[in-house]
C-alpha cells in the first residue's frame, strides 16, 4: 500500500535532489535529466547589443570575425514510466517491490510535472495497461489511488508489452522501465530492442532477501507467478550457486543495456528512496 503522505514529501524531495546534484556536479548541465536544454541551431554575425556570452570564440580564433550562437529550445519532453505488476513484484516484507517501484515512478512523474513536461504512466504483466489520471498536480493523487487498487498478479510478458508500448511512442522520449527483471535475458533484450530509439532508464528492483538469500535448511519455495511449490534443502553451496546465477543475470542485463546505450540500475527495497533517486538520476 502506497501511503499518500509520500505525495507531501515530493516537493521536499525535489529540492533535495536538486541541491545534491548541484553540489556534486557543479558546472554541469543545470537541469536534471528530465528537464529541457538548448539545442545549437545556427550561427549569425555579431550585432552590437548581443549577449557576449553567446560569442563563439573558436570561430573568432579561426576567422577573426565575431559570430553569435543561436539556440532552439527543445520541445517539451514526454516521460514514459512503465511499471511491472506481475506477481513476483508482490514479494517483500516491509515494502514489496511493486510499492517501492510505484513510489519511484511517482517521483519521476512529479519531476516531469515540475519541469512542465508531459508524462505517461503504465503498468504491465501479460498485457499493457495505461493509467489515465486527472490533469494537473492532482493527477498524482489519482495515480496513487489507482495503483493501490491494483492486484499484483500474473506472469510477465515483457516482449509483448514493450511491443505494444512502442505504438504509444511518438518522437524521441525518455522511457523508464521499473521491474525485477526475473525473466530470461533473451526476453529482456528483445523487449528493450523495441524501444532502443529512445532514452532508456532500466531499473531492476530486488528485495534484500532475494538478493542475498540468507535462508538455509529445508524450505518450500513458492513461485508467485506460476503458483508452483518446490521443497528443497538450501545448503551453503546452493546459496553460493544462487548468488553466482543472480550476479550473472544482473551482469547480462547490464551488458544488454550497455549495447543499447541505456542506463541500468539495480536497487533494493531497503534503500532510502531519496538515495535511490539520486543514484538513478544523472546529468548528461
Amino acid at each position: 500500500m502506497i501511503d499518500t503522505k509520500f505525495l507531501n514529501q515530493l516537493n521536499k524531495f525535489s529540492l533535495i535532489i536538486r541541491k545534491r546534484v548541484t553540489s556534486n556536479y557543479s558546472g554541469a548541465r543545470r537541469s536534471i535529466s528530465l528537464g529541457r536544454g538548448l539545442t545549437l541551431e545556427d550561427y549569425r554575425p555579431y550585432v552590437r547589443g548581443d549577449d557576449l556570452r553567446l560569442l563563439d570564440w573558436k570561430i573568432f580564433a579561426r576567422t577573426d570575425e565575431y559570430f553569435i550562437k543561436q539556440f532552439e529550445e527543445e520541445r517539451s519532453l514526454t516521460v514514459h514510466i512503465i511499471l511491472d505488476k506481475s506477481a513476483s513484484m508482490g514479494f517483500g516484507k516491509k515494502i514489496n517491490k511493486f510499492d517501492f517501484g510505484a513510489q519511484l515512478g511517482l517521483g519521476f512523474a512529479y519531476l516531469a510535472l515540475k519541469e512542465n513536461d508531459r508524462f505517461e504512466f503504465s503498468t504491465f504483466e501479460h498485457d499493457l495497461h495505461s493509467i489515465r489520471p486527472k490533469r494537473g498536480m492532482s493527477q498524482l493523487a489519482s495515480i496513487v489511488e489507482i495503483l493501490n487498487k491494483i492486484n499484483v498478479k500474473g506472469e510477465s510478458n515483457f516482449v509483448d508489452s514493450m511491443r505494444q508500448y512502442k505504438k504509444v511512442l511518438s518522437g524521441r522520449s525518455l522511457v523508464i522501465i521499473i521491474s525485477d527483471f526475473l525473466i530470461g535475458l533473451d526476453e529482456i533484450k528483445e523487449g528493450l530492442l523495441r524501444l532502443r530509439k529512445n532514452d532508456l532508464k532500466v531499473i531492476q528492483i530486488l528485495d534484500r532477501e532475494e538478493k542475498d538469500l540468507k535462508i538455509e535448511g529445508d524450505v518450500n519455495l513458492h513461485d508467485s507467478e506460476t503458483n508452483k511449490v518446490m521443497r528443497t534443502f538450501i545448503s551453503r553451496r546452493l546459496r553460493e550457486k544462487y548468488q553466482h546465477m543472480l550476479d550473472d543475470h544482473t551482469a547480462g542485463i547490464h551488458n544488454i543495456c550497455t549495447s543499447l546505450k541505456a542506463d541500468f540500475h539495480q536497487v533494493t527495497t531497503d534503500e532510502d528512496l531519496f538515495d535511490t533517486f539520486f543514484k538513478v538520476l544523472k546529468w548528461y
